[in-house]
């Protein structure tokens, strides 16, 4: 198996600098060109960029002492300097401080958690609590968690703990991720935006220790959330036919991690989401403080979400007519309706694209119009773009015609058996958000 490569070469590193710092070179050159080997066939396999810039790294550093140790060797001279840099690189430092990453004792934990700072959000997504339309008291739930502890600590005395754990689940398309988005937005924390391919490793024993290690870069780093979306494909029942011992320790590490025995969690919040709540493990489960619903938008969260997805673009629609919108999509979840407003929103193109007559308005831009419009020029936009005028010509605002046609070829895409099965386990095990 080549998955010990890795471990064989730091083994052998750790003995070549021990037999350095002795100045026993003899001995010393082998182990290092062993380590090289062993380095050397590991990063034929190894997939992830970021170990494999750090192993390449450190290869560089390793072959330039163990030529450095050959050419005294071959001299018969003194060792070589002892303050070089090279002979600095290979000595072994202190135990990195914590929330540093240190090649020192575990050149291991390094990489891991380079791996790992690439799931920390860095930009803010730019979402806000005002931009979520609905579900007001899963906004209240995560502002408690997340927004009061930093912002009132005099709050949190005594036996009054923030939330630790949330979980948000319902149908695809109701706004899970994007609760998160406003989370990242919103909190004054260190956002890591987890999926499983960043704790899933084809080497045997490294996916826990990426849970392990994303765990302590959390407490670290705190106040800090730990957003894990589609948390079902890591955590599925326990015992079921087809888990493999791999899955079954991430698992496994997840809960011990999550409970918190012996470390100091309460600036770390966990946050999940998932579409099938039923197929988590029931000792996950429990680990969330918080179980909360998040249905399809009621009538007037529709209504909320065609304006905000319309924004800024041209239209003439009324209040009433987002209104009748919202009626008329009942049963469609948030990501039905941005759907349909991303369709709606190319309703104008295709009118001007299709349309024969134009007329000019007094600022000089060209719009398309029916045959009667007063000034009305026929005309198509490829002969406008032929003359120069491309830049001048302008789409029609968007109506509630525009929205009548495409709301009569869409469907919603949650069915009411989906349904069923969410609010079941709300009754049995969660809350409405």
């Amino acid at each position: 198996m080549y998955s010990n490569f890795k471990e064989q070469a730091i083994e052998y590193v750790k003995q070549a600098v021990q037999e350095d710092n002795a100045g026993n070179y003899a001995k010393a050159f082998p182990l290092y060109m062993n380590a090289l080997e062993y380095f050397k066939t590991h990063l034929k396999y190894e997939k992830n960029p970021k170990i494999k810039e750090a192993i390449t790294q450190k290869f560089t550093e390793y072959l330039r002492r163990a030529e450095e140790i050959r050419a005294v060797l071959d001299d018969g001279g003194p060792g070589p300097a002892s303050n070089g840099d090279a002979a600095v690189a290979t000595k072994p430092k202190t135990k990195p401080k914590d929330g540093e990453g240190g090649d020192g004792e575990d050149p291991e934990q390094a990489k891991l958690r380079a791996g790992l700072n690439s799931a920390i959000i860095r930009e803010k997504p730019d979402v806000k609590w005002n931009d979520v339309a609905g579900l007001e008291s899963a906004k209240q739930a995560l502002q408690e968690a997340v927004i009061l502890p930093v912002k009132f600590p005099q709050f949190f005395t005594g036996k009054r703990r923030p939330w630790r754990a949330f979980l948000l689940y319902g149908p695809p398309g109701t706004g899970k991720s994007y609760l998160a988005k406003a989370v990242a937005t919103e909190a004054d924390s260190t956002f890591f935006s987890i999926s499983s391919s960043d704790l899933v490793s084809k080497w045997m024993g490294e996916s826990e220790k990426l849970v392990s290690n994303l765990f302590q870069m959390a407490r670290d780093s705190a106040p800090s959330i730990i957003f894990i979306d589609e948390i079902d494909s890591l955590c599925g029942q326990r015992g079921e036919g087809n888990e493999s011992e791999a899955s079954r320790r991430i698992k496994t590490e997840l809960l011990v991690q999550m409970q918190g025995v012996g470390n100091n969690d309460q600036k770390v919040l966990v946050l999940a989401a998932t579409n099938t709540p039923y197929a988590l493990d029931q000792a996950i489960r429990r680990r969330f403080d918080k179980r909360i619903y998040i249905p399809l938008p009621d009538l007037k969260a529709r209504q909320h979400m065609f304006k905000v997805h319309l924004g800024d673009t041209p239209h003439n629609l009324t209040e009433a007519d987002f209104e009748i919108l919202a009626r008329k999509t009942d049963g469609f979840s948030g990501s039905d309706v941005s759907v349909c407003v991303k369709d709606v929103l190319f309703e104008p193109v295709r009118k001007t694209q299709d349309a024969m007559f134009f007329f000019k308005t007094p600022d000089g831009m060209w719009v398309p119009c029916g045959p009667k419009q007063q000034g009305a020029v026929q005309i198509t936009m490829q002969e406008l773009a032929g003359k120069g005028l491309a830049s001048k010509i302008l789409p029609p605002p968007i109506t509630r015609t525009d929205f009548d046609k495409v709301l009569a070829r869409q469907r919603p895409t949650v069915s009411k058996s989906d349904l069923e099965i969410h609010e079941r386990f709300t009754k049995e095990f969660g809350e409405e958000g």
